[in-house]
This record gives C-alpha cells, sequence and structure tokens, in this order.
C-alpha cells in the first residue's frame, strides 16, 4: 500500500512530465508506422502546453501571461533547433512541431538539453540502419556527399530541391522516435519521471 501511495505522489508531482512523455510514445508509434507525425498531435501537444504552462503560472502566484511568455519561448527554442534541417530537407515538419511541443510543456533549458540527448539518439538509430542494412559504404558516400553540398551550396531552397530528389534513395529514419527516446531519457536521468 506504501509503494502504490509513494508512485501515486510521484504521479501527481510530475503529471506534466507523464503528459508529455505521453505524447511523445504516440508520435514515436505514429511516425514509426507512417514516417509521419500528424499535426492533431503536435497542434494539441503546442496548445495544450500553452494552457498548462499559463495555468501553472497562476497557480503559483506568478501573472498568467509569464507563463505563456515561458511556454512560446520553449516552443520558439524547439522549433529554431530543428528548423535549419527542415529548410534543407533534412527532416519533416512534424518532427520540428513536435520538438515544439516538448518546449511549449517543458521550456527552453529542458527542450534544449532533450534535444542534445535525441541528436546522440539519432545518430546511433542511423548508424544501427545502416548497419543492419549492410550499406555502410553507400550511406557514408552519401553523407560526405550532403555534408559538401551545405558547405557549398548555402541557399536552403536548393538544398531542399536536392534533397526531395535524393528523398528516394535514402534510408529515412522516422526522426519522431530519436526524439521520443531522448527526450524520454533525459526526462529520466533529471529524476523527472520520479
Amino acid at each position: 500500500m506504501d509503494t502504490l501511495n509513494a508512485l501515486g505522489s510521484v504521479l501527481a508531482e510530475n503529471w506534466a512530465v507523464w503528459v508529455v512523455t505521453l505524447f511523445l510514445i504516440l508520435a514515436a508509434v505514429i511516425d514509426g508506422f507512417e514516417l509521419k507525425v500528424p499535426n492533431w498531435l503536435t497542434f494539441s501537444m503546442i496548445i495544450s502546453g500553452w494552457f498548462y504552462s499559463t495555468c501553472a503560472a497562476a497557480a503559483a502566484g506568478d501573472p498568467w501571461y509569464a507563463g505563456l511568455g515561458w511556454s512560446l519561448v520553449g516552443m520558439a527554442v524547439g522549433l529554431g533547433l530543428l528548423l535549419p534541417l527542415y529548410a534543407i530537407g533534412g527532416m519533416g515538419a512534424g518532427d520540428v512541431k513536435l520538438l515544439a511541443g516538448v518546449g511549449a510543456w517543458m521550456g527552453a533549458t529542458h527542450t534544449l538539453y532533450a534535444f542534445c540527448v535525441t541528436g546522440i539518439v539519432g545518430a546511433i538509430l542511423a548508424v544501427a540502419m545502416v548497419v543492419c542494412r549492410r550499406a555502410w559504404r553507400k550511406h557514408f558516400n552519401q553523407l560526405w556527399m550532403i555534408v559538401g553540398e551545405i558547405l557549398t551550396i548555402r541557399d536552403p531552397n536548393q538544398l531542399s530541391t536536392i534533397a526531395a530528389e535524393r528523398k528516394s534513395s535514402m534510408l529515412l529514419l522516422p526522426y519522431g522516435i530519436p526524439i521520443a527516446i531522448g527526450s524520454i531519457a533525459y526526462f529520466a536521468w533529471m529524476g523527472m519521471l520520479v
């Protein structure tokens, strides 16, 4: 009974992080099957993050607009971290909006750190996918070609067009999965889930 009461108090104390975790798990599952994170999920996450932050600030005795501002800054950080990759065709808009949703709920600092862990998880998963398919040389050459294009072309529109043409020959990583794993791992590491 004491364990159940302890679990209940942990969930009550950290419920917002658990809500974000459930959003992330759902996004990862959908992205894994459909290679897309749907707008209904990302916009629900962002808007509910604004609402939560506004209410949390008011409940703490702060002005409601301080909470909304905190949420908007977190959302902007989430957008800003992945928007450059989206602009050059390196990932989908749903992935960008998913990290913006994390920012709307968790704020700028937690979003930045979750993004860093997400990058590591994404790199590990990408390498694992390439190794499992035994296509190391092909993808290694594509990686250096993409890096060369980014360094020489510098026009996001042209880079996006090139990426769209190359998409059919690429091994696609549904990035909602690394965002979910990386963010949840960061929350767990920081003790935010317990």
